[in-house]
């Protein structure tokens, strides 16, 4: 036993973080260039690094390299490894410094600010806490994720397993979908969905989950909606909706307050329709305590509001 102790074997984590740093920039020249050294060198240390493997890291075709089988189960020890790197100094320099804890949460462009708001609010009365908000497009939000340069991402867009083997879906809750309006419709003879005939309809776009669902439902009915605004944005949603010019179709998260000041004059819940949320992270458990118990916390405000149904509901 002693003689193993003597001689273990060790790995180049030097040499790994090289490699995490290619497979992340997908090109050795980029990756050479943000760790300021030469590609020559860069393709040496990672020709070792394969070398001690025993397997190739990458499939070189032409300039392009895409990772190996090998390759791949390589870059999850890696994220695993320095994540868990990451957590060590965080977690000293909190308990020795009592320095700022820093959630960076990334939001995709389209998501409700009201769902971005209800799950930053209850960080706001921590004192040591600060949150950085960076809105933008999905893939550039989860690069940044893959970069650890985010630590969570919210979406109503969940990435397929074949998208990104190394980010995960954290289902944060569903919440029931409404048409809503600012102006009470006058009474109707037709029940839902068939009063929508000749009805204007402020939507979501087709990136949407709800509305190619909502698509499907009137599809089914044989009804073509009128459709005069179709946005990703749900803050323009919600004024399109008090415009009462039509009805808008929103998760009740994006009205909850409309509806608590009485603004909302005409609320019916589509049947069947739901808009989830996610939470997107680069591991499958949130090992960060911290992370963890923020997480929990707003699945649990997701539940009592998909639970509680709206008071003014006007069904015609």
């Amino acid at each position: 036993m002693g003689e193993m102790l003597e001689t273990p074997e060790w790995l180049n984590y030097h040499h790994l973080r090289n490699f995490w740093m290619i497979a992340r920039h997908r090109s050795m020249t980029r990756a050479a260039e943000a760790l300021n050294v030469s590609p020559s060198t860069l393709s040496e240390q990672l020709g070792e690094l394969e070398a001690w493997l025993g397997q190739p890291l990458f499939d070189r075709r032409g300039r392009a390299l895409h990772l190996t089988e090998a390759g791949r189960l390589a870059l999850q020890h890696a994220e695993t490894i320095f994540e868990t790197g990451r957590e060590l100094m965080t977690s000293f320099r909190r308990s020795t410094t009592g320095a700022q804890r820093v959630l960076r949460l990334g939001a995709v462009g389209p998501l409700s600010k009201n769902l971005q708001f209800d799950f930053i609010q209850p960080l706001l009365a921590e004192a040591r806490t600060k949150v950085v908000v960076v809105a933008g497009a999905l893939d550039e939000l989860t690069r940044q994720l893959q970069e650890h340069r985010l630590d969570l991402v919210l979406s109503n867009i969940p990435l397929r397993a074949d998208q990104e083997h190394n980010v995960f879906n954290h289902l944060l809750g569903e919440v029931p979908v409404f048409l809503v309006g600012g102006r009470p419709l006058k009474k109707a003879r037709s029940r839902f969905p068939l009063f929508l005939r000749g009805q204007p309809l402020f939507l979501p776009s087709h990136q949407s989950h709800v509305r190619l669902d909502f698509d499907l439902l009137l599809a089914k009915a044989g009804i073509e909606p009128e459709v005069r605004a179709e946005v990703d944005d749900m803050a323009l949603l919600r004024l399109l909706a008090l415009s009462g010019e039509g009805l808008a179709l929103v998760s009740k998260i994006v009205v909850e307050r409309e509806l608590e000041s009485r603004q909302i004059k005409f609320m019916l819940r589509v049947p069947g329709l739901v808009e989830r949320y996610y939470a997107l992270a680069a591991r499958k458990r949130f090992e960060n305590v911290w992370l963890g118990e923020i997480v929990e916390a707003f699945r649990a405000r997701l539940k009592m509001l998909g639970s509680t149904a709206g008071r003014r509901t006007e069904t015609p």
